[in-house]
């Protein structure tokens, strides 16, 4: 019995695992609760399905009522004690015990309205409740709404099919077990539970056979030909129940003496009484309870590799998102500083060629710096006529003796002037690179994957400073430029009306047309 206790209730435990972390079933398959088994009750309205419940648990607990009472779905988890007073909890209200279980009654009720609101849909979000009590054996029931034909007023017209697709989400799966409640004093072949397990276990395997109110059937008849298996057979045996009547409901009979007066009744009825010891809801109970444990035995193996699965998976997308931060301001301001070095080095890659990025800053001085400076007009700035021009122009009233030197200069100076556009240009082309390679930094930096804001503030701290280097950059280059027209002495322009007209090929375009002017 240890055995058993432990294996259901670690199937209970991961059960209330899965609900809390919004694992309930009804998805498209493949969940963990999906893979857990369970005991399914089905069965149509008042086929006495809460009775059945109530008998084994030997308590009254569910809510009664006219049409759809159960709305939601109830994990009933049973677990046996040895002796101690019975109580209840609820998975939703963890430090509180029932021990009046008019109180359990209310508090699914409660639970219900909280969940579907005081109309009449239902939720496919389930109610758990554990019951720790002697009189139980360790067991987990799902309760599941009834089974209807036809939408009552206060119902939408909708209801039939959402209930049934609601049923079918826990009897389909392959590790359901099914409960198939039918009344007596129904035909077995018209029988709700009957037909929905027939389409989803045609072969049997996975069904028990409860049949409920027998002694309300007609005198002269009886079920015998159902509990013995041949009007529909099963791979379980055929279960017989003897309801609670009104009368001993309204008068709150107990419910082990309800117990005994159910044995009592197959031990003396002349149509049961051989199959007695296979009656009952005492009996359901250990049958239901033994094969529940039987099935998790076959399960544990796959159970553990998709709990080991999901696991992996989940250490998978931790190490993803990253791994909690510290509370305090230290812990805090030393993970922003880690992020800030990982993005930091991700970007030295983009520069030093680890990355791709980096060969378009050589670019642009490789090919399109040269490129521009071809471009510019030098062969119409330093034409013979408009070097004539200039040189009259910076002699002015008084012709120069030896050289042009005020001319050579403002000759010079206005033709490195065309360079200060190219020079400008690559500074802000390189500024775009950068900017590409931060955004292209930040986006492949794991770390900061989970942080959006710490994001957005990395690049607005990256972008304002590209911005300031820009504008560095730019007086940076004008000064280069302009110091290349300070660079030219006295001696320089001295010299050139000296230098032999055969170097004149080697000269520059400047002084080759200036030479030859004079």
């Amino acid at each position: 019995m240890a055995t058993m206790g432990s294996l259901i209730g670690l199937v209970n435990r991961i059960q209330q695992a899965c609900t809390v972390l919004g694992d309930h079933g009804g998805g498209a398959g493949g969940s963990l609760w999906e893979a857990l088994p369970s005991v399914a009750v089905v069965g149509g309205q008042s086929s006495g399905k809460s009775s059945v419940l109530e008998s084994i648990v030997g308590r009254d607990f569910l809510p009664r009522g006219s049409g759809i009472v159960t709305r939601r779905p109830l994990v009933l988890q049973l677990h046996k004690t040895e002796g101690g007073q019975e109580y209840a909890e609820f998975l939703h209200a963890p430090r509180k015990r029932f021990s009046d279980f008019a109180a359990v009654r209310k508090e699914i009720a409660d639970e219900t309205d909280r969940m579907t609101g005081k109309s009449k849909a239902i939720s496919n979000v389930p109610i758990h409740l554990s019951i720790y009590s002697p009189h139980v054996v360790n067991l987990t029931l799902i309760d599941l709404p009834g089974l209807t034909k036809v939408a009552v007023e206060g119902q939408p017209e909708s209801i039939v099919q959402d209930i049934e697709n609601m049923v079918r989400t826990y009897v389909d799966k392959p590790n359901s077990i099914i409960l198939a409640i039918s009344p007596a004093n129904q035909d077995i072949a018209t029988s709700d539970a009957i037909k929905l397990a027939k389409e989803v276990d045609p072969t049997g395997e996975r069904t028990f056979g409860v049949v409920t109110k027998l002694d309300l059937m007609d005198k002269g008849t009886n079920a015998i030909d159902v509990l013995e298996g041949r009007s529909y057979r099963l791979q379980h045996p055929w279960v017989g129940i003897v309801n609670r009547s009104q009368a001993d409901i309204n008068k709150n009979v107990d419910m082990l003496a309800a117990r005994r007066k159910e044995q009592e009744y197959f031990q003396s009825s002349p149509d049961y009484g051989h199959l007695a010891h296979k009656m009952g809801a005492e009996y359901l109970a250990k049958l239901l309870s033994q094969h529940l444990e039987a099935v998790i035995k076959a399960k544990i193996p796959s159970i553990i590799s998709m709990i080991n699965k999901t696991v992996d998976e989940i250490e998978a997308e931790l190490d993803r998102l990253g791994r909690p931060i510290g509370g305090d301001a230290g812990a805090q301001l030393y993970t922003i500083l880690d992020m800030c070095r990982a993005f930091d080095r991700v970007f030295k890659e983009h520069l030093d060629g680890g990355r791709p990025g980096g060969d378009r800053i050589y670019g642009v001085f490789d090919h399109q710096l040269p490129a521009a400076l071809k471009k510019l007009p030098f062969d119409k700035h330093l034409s013979l006529q408009n070097v004539r021009k200039v040189i009259s122009e910076a002699d002015g009233y008084q012709p120069h003796l030896i050289a042009p030197e005020q001319g050579y200069r403002r000759l010079i100076d206005s033709s490195l002037s065309y360079f200060r556009g190219p020079a400008e240009a690559s500074v802000d082309a390189v500024h775009l690179v950068l900017k590409e390679l931060v955004r292209r930094s930040i986006a492949a930096t794991e770390e900061l994957k989970r942080f959006p804001t710490l994001q957005s503030d990395i690049a607005a701290a990256a972008n304002e400073s590209l911005e300031r280097f820009r504008e560095d950059g730019r007086k940076t280059v004008i000064r280069l430029v302009d110091m290349e027209a300070s660079y030219l002495t006295v001696e320089f322009f001295r010299k050139l009306p000296t230098e032999p007209d055969k170097g004149a090929n080697n000269n520059t375009p400047d002084e080759h047309k200036t030479t030859h002017y004079q």
